[in-house]
């Protein structure tokens, strides 16, 4: 039997490709993001710490209520006398400048400033004056006289007559002054005292020495929560 090609019956012939073609195949490796050494995270939290506890420091300092500052700025001797009897009576009169300063960043109204004079811890009178306001940082000077007219002398005679001896007698003044601090929606009590420790020269009329110092108040009075209850 015999089989024609394809030439044969006008059929085209293609012949077969010889190899197949070639192909390219790219691998890539997986990416990896370096990540940060752990050092620099605590670093980084370390510092954000600390700018916060700084932050509520200084919030704390500029916000929390201070008593004010109380100084004698002058203390003048108007005149002294001694009437000598059987009880010795005192005719006394001083002047006084007080400076008074409000160290907070809020107001602060003050209902007075009262200055009293003792002697040998025994107080002999005082003087009230009328209150006031002090703007945030501010300060303010109080004038106030003190008189005793014919007080007698009766628990400290024997003290009284050897200072008379001497010719200088010491006096013990006193200044405070009470008031509320103006905190946002709330009223804070707050107080200042300063005594002062002044001798007095009876034959010339003149304050031969002085000394004085600020008290510590306490706060637990008024810092307790009793003070919000009271404030609203």
């Amino acid at each position: 039997m015999i089989m024609a090609s394809k030439q044969e019956y006008g059929i085209p012939y293609t012949p077969l490709p010889s190899s197949q073609p070639s192909q390219t195949v790219i691998v890539l490796t997986p990416y990896r993001r370096h990540r940060r050494p752990s050092f620099l995270r605590s670093l980084r939290c370390s510092i954000l710490f600390t700018a916060a506890i700084l932050l509520l420091s200084a919030a704390a300092y500029f916000l929390y209520p201070s008593d004010p500052e109380i100084n004698v700025s002058r203390i003048q001797l108007n005149h002294i006398r001694v009437l000598d009897s059987f009880r010795p009576t005192l005719d006394l009169s001083f002047s006084l400048t007080i400076k008074v300063r409000n160290r907070d960043f809020f107001s602060l109204d003050y209902d007075s400033l009262v200055v009293s004079i003792g002697y040998r811890g025994r107080e002999l009178g005082l003087v009230k004056s009328r209150g006031g306001h002090l703007r945030a940082r501010d300060s303010s000077y109080i004038n106030a006289t003190l008189e005793l007219d014919g007080l007698e002398v009766v628990h400290d005679v024997i003290y009284l007559i050897g200072d008379l001896a001497k010719g200088v007698i010491p006096f013990d003044t006193i200044a405070q002054v009470k008031g509320d601090l103006g905190l946002l929606l709330f009223q804070i009590p707050i107080q200042g005292k300063v005594s002062c420790e002044v001798f007095v020269n009876i034959n010339n009329q003149k304050i031969s020495h002085q000394d004085c110092h600020r008290k510590v108040v306490e706060k637990a009075d008024y810092m307790s929560p009793l003070w919000f209850c009271n404030a609203q």
